[in-house]
């Protein structure tokens, strides 16, 4: 009779023996399929990092270059675009993942930015996409049409700009708004030894203008006390949740939309907000024209000289399409000229040199009056158009800081025809064109190798301010869209940026961050903390 438990041991004595074959051939499959899994996974690593050599960034499959996109919007996106441009000389392909719109060209190719902005601009308008996409923010304004819708905008705006009246007002309103509001909320600010948010101030400033030069309104936010207004932060949570549509698949914006969740439920809600505002001002000024006879219209703003124009059916423009026309000029007025003037003054510390050259400027301005002028004390300066225009070293700092913080950092445009490139690029019909002015500026191939520093004297010539291409330094776009507040924008900056350096010394908080804000236009994304001192 056999003993179960000899039986027991030697039966485990012979699966040692055999080396545990049992386990061994139970686990094989699993074992080859991991083994398998792996070696595909280390190919297509392999593959995908070759390509970027070919591409600038790794391609994977399926869901092409999205990984290295979604970790570029954790840091600047900015820069990691101008990265990318750099290793390919100027111009990628962005490959997004299979059935979405993420595919673009992206170029910083100055050959290419004038084939598209100038020589071929009609085949490269905004396009069915970028329309859509703004639509809900922008409406049909001039920063968002094409073809005749465009071109009726942009002539009666080009009118309107290039007038005498229009030229007096911007004028006396900047006047009022930094000698009136400005600066004492600035003299404020050092009565209290307090910081303030100077992006803050300067967009109120810019606010507070541009609705009084275009709708002849005054929403007096740089008011003593600085109050709250709930339109200017539902306008820049708009302009930065829409920016976010083009770097999300359009399947998912919109069912967000439909479903009013996650961020288009802000931007719905910021959106009436503005909507609201707009709406005012057209009812507001509705009122006030019908007191005065037909052709006995004291007021020269851009609103009232849209109000007076008909559409192609001789009709007068709809409430929508002039609310679309506000909303427009509000961009183009309130964020660039002020974002410009934060990044300038951020610029301005880094680099005091370029602050002593400024001043000195400034001063020999000052020193050039006439004897009865020279009698005024500081405070009661008031720089002449004139003098503003003699600040030549100024408006190269101006244009420096624009060249490496350009208020708009990125636009895009659409292919209708097949189209190629100067630079040998080809793009089939429908392909979008996103062009980089951010990364131009950080292009040694355009600027030098000095190219990432702060170097007024680069725009010098002969102790002259001299133009550079508009292909070259697209900060005011270029071509047909080339645009039309460039010479106030510059008046503007000057007479504000003048009008503080002379009087005050600004000094950002230490060891403020200071990063740009993925958004339609580049704010800073924590504001400026800045302390305002009285200069000796």
């Amino acid at each position: 009779m056999m003993n179960p438990e000899i039986n027991q041991t030697t039966f485990s004595s012979g699966e040692l023996a055999n080396g545990g074959s049992f386990r061994q051939s139970f686990f094989m499959p699993e074992i080859r399929a991991i083994e398998l899994f792996l070696s595909i996974a280390i190919f297509i690593a392999i593959h995908s990092l070759r390509q970027r050599k070919q591409h600038g960034l790794p391609v994977w499959p399926i869901i092409g270059m999205l990984p290295s996109l979604l970790l570029a919007l954790r840091g600047d996106i900015y820069d990691w675009i101008s990265g990318v441009l750099c290793r390919t000389n100027g111009t990628f392909k962005f490959k997004g993942p299979w059935f979405t719109t993420l595919n673009a060209v992206i170029t910083s190719d100055p050959r290419n930015l004038e084939h598209l902005l100038k020589r071929n601009f009609s085949n490269f308008p905004k396009g069915p996409y970028f329309r859509y996409a703004m639509r809900d923010f922008l409406g049909d304004g001039i920063f968002n049409a094409d073809d005749d819708v465009w071109r009726q905008q942009r002539k009666a705006a080009s009118l309107e700009f290039h007038s005498a009246k229009f030229r007096n007002l911007t004028s006396y309103s900047l006047l009022e708004l930094v000698h009136s509001r400005l600066l004492p909320v600035l003299e404020d600010s050092i009565k209290h030894s307090i910081p303030i948010d100077l992006q803050d101030v300067l967009l109120r400033l810019t606010f507070d203008n541009v609705c009084m030069i275009a709708f002849g309104a005054d929403p007096g936010c740089l008011r003593h006390g600085l109050p709250e207004i709930p339109f200017a932060q539902a306008f820049e949570d708009a302009t930065e949740i829409t920016t976010l549509r083009f770097v999300t698949p359009k399947t998912l914006w919109k069912v967000m939309r439909f479903l009013n969740l996650g961020p288009e439920k802000k931007l719905k809600k910021s959106i009436k907000e503005v909507d609201e505002f707009a709406n005012k001002v057209i009812s507001d000024r509705k009122k006030e024209l019908s007191l005065y006879d037909e052709g006995n219209n004291p007021k020269s703003d851009l609103l009232t000289a849209f109000m007076g124009l008909k559409d192609d059916e001789g009709k007068p423009y709809s409430d929508k399409f002039l609310r679309d026309i506000c909303v427009n000029f509000i961009l183009a007025g309130r964020d660039t000229s002020s974002v410009a003037l934060s990044w300038f003054f951020w610029l301005l510390e880094k680099n005091p040199a370029v602050e002593d050259k400024i001043l000195a400027e400034i001063y020999s301005i000052v020193g050039k009056r006439s004897e009865s002028d020279k009698g005024e004390d500081r405070d009661s300066i008031v720089f002449k158009p004139e003098e503003v225009k003699k600040m030549e070293y100024l408006q190269a700092a101006l244009s420096e800081t624009l060249r490496l913080y350009p208020s708009v950092p990125v636009d895009q445009k659409e292919v209708i025809e097949d189209e190629v490139f100067p630079n040998g690029t080809v793009m089939p019909k429908g392909e979008k064109v996103i062009y980089a002015m951010y990364a131009m500026g950080r292009m040694k191939s355009i600027w030098g190798k000095d190219c990432r520093e702060f170097k007024p004297e680069r725009w010098m010539k002969d102790g002259r301010y001299i133009n550079e291409s508009a292909y070259k330094f697209t900060a005011f776009n270029g071509g047909p869209r080339l645009c039309l507040g460039k010479d106030f924008a510059y008046y503007q900056m000057k007479f504000v940026a003048s009008s503080m350096i002379y009087r005050y010394q600004v000094k950002v908080v230490e060891n403020y961050p200071v990063v740009p804000k993925f958004a339609l236009t580049m704010y800073m994304k924590y504001g400026l903390k800045v302390m305002i001192s009285k200069r000796d």
